[in-house]
């Protein structure tokens, strides 16, 4: 039987195990990923460490190594190296910008994500989507904050007109990040033992927010364009924060590009899946057809175009991503038949 007073220290920066390694192992949580190597924190103290050998041969895909938020195992040394990535219960991930498929992973073992966006020039409901469409497949639950309140007067109808869009029972706070009162109504995702993970575009007040939560400025900030609202990456890598209320927070730079990774359901847009449903001909392009029911709510504004013109994209976008991912599993198995990803669907599987 494990001793209880380790496991207690590891709750505190959200170990939900109920076991320690063998003899000779310590367990920790990845806080910081630099070129230099890794910090980690085993909940009482902050300290470096090295990945081991097999973490960096070549070819190994990125997903296999340490990253923030991980629970790994370390074997004893100066530095400690770590020697094993434990299971990840969430992972938040998106694809690598660039031509070449490759997954990147953002935060993992998080209970949270936090998209961030500014009710300035930011604001940006598309993007949101985005955001939402990526966290479906974590398995954390995602939460929209909407910064800046104290900046318009009439942010209510921005805000009623986002939760309109997106699905019943999404959580969306607007609120002034410089205010403590205000951030307060986050403190139900920040509890004891929670991870959270922060995500938005620069500028939208990741570090402000952040800092508030901290209860000092210790992340930098700055200030935004004033034509674009647009800010520099003052966070310039992720990062695991313990918060005075007992929770973890990981910030993150500013992410400029949001590419699906081909697994996502969009079930941000079930409503749209189900209109699609309804249309008189199973092969409705969803234009000119009669009997279009895409068409038909369009028209009378049930649907918007603007929701309508973001499900095509990211529907299309999802599909070139999912075989790319398909002809990259087939070459990693020879050019075998293999399954689809799991939670992938195709918007004509119904038919």
């Amino acid at each position: 039987m494990s001793e209880p007073e380790p496991i207690e220290r590891l709750r505190r920066i959200g170990w939900r195990g109920d076991a320690l390694p063998g003899a000779g192992l310590r367990l920790a949580r990845v806080v910081a990923q630099h070129r230099a190597g890794y910090e980690l924190h085993d909940g009482e103290t902050l300290f470096s460490a090295q990945p081991d050998g097999h973490f960096l041969k070549r070819g190994l895909d990125p997903a296999a190594r340490p990253v923030v938020g991980d629970f790994v195992e370390l074997a004893p040394g100066r530095p400690p190296h770590i020697v094993k990535v434990l299971a990840r219960r969430t992972v938040l991930s998106r694809a690598a910008a660039g031509e070449r498929y490759e997954r990147q992973l953002i935060a993992t073992n998080i209970d949270y994500v936090l998209v961030l966006t500014g009710l300035d020039g930011d604001f940006n409901p598309a993007r949101i989507e985005r955001y939402l469409s990526l966290t479906e497949g974590s398995g954390a639950q995602p939460v929209v904050l909407l910064s800046k309140l104290d900046t318009r007067e009439d942010a209510a109808a921005q805000i009623d007109a986002l939760r309109a869009r997106l699905p019943a029972g999404t959580p969306v706070h607007a609120l002034n990040s410089k205010d403590p009162a205000s951030v307060a109504q986050l403190a139900a995702y920040l509890q004891p033992g929670d991870s959270a993970v922060l995500v938005g575009s620069s500028g939208a007040g990741k570090s402000t927010l952040t800092n508030t939560l901290l209860g000092t400025a210790r992340m930098a900030t700055a200030e935004v364009r004033s034509h674009d609202s647009r800010g520099r990456h003052t966070t310039t890598h992720r990062a695991l924060l313990q918060l005075p209320s007992g929770g973890c927070l990981i910030d993150t730079p500013g992410m400029r590009e949001l590419k699906l990774t081909g697994e996502e359901n969009l079930d941000l847009f079930a409503d749209i899946e189900a209109l699609a449903g309804q249309c008189r001909f199973a092969d409705c392009g969803h234009g000119s057809e009669p009997g279009c029911a895409v068409q038909a709510a369009l028209a009378s504004g049930e649907l918007t175009p603007g929701r309508w013109r973001n499900f095509l994209k990211l529907h299309d976008e999802r599909e070139e991503q999912a075989a790319t991912l398909e002809a990259r599993l087939r070459r990693q198995r020879g050019g075998r038949p293999i399954e689809r990803p799991h939670g992938h669907r195709g918007q004509r599987e119904r038919e």
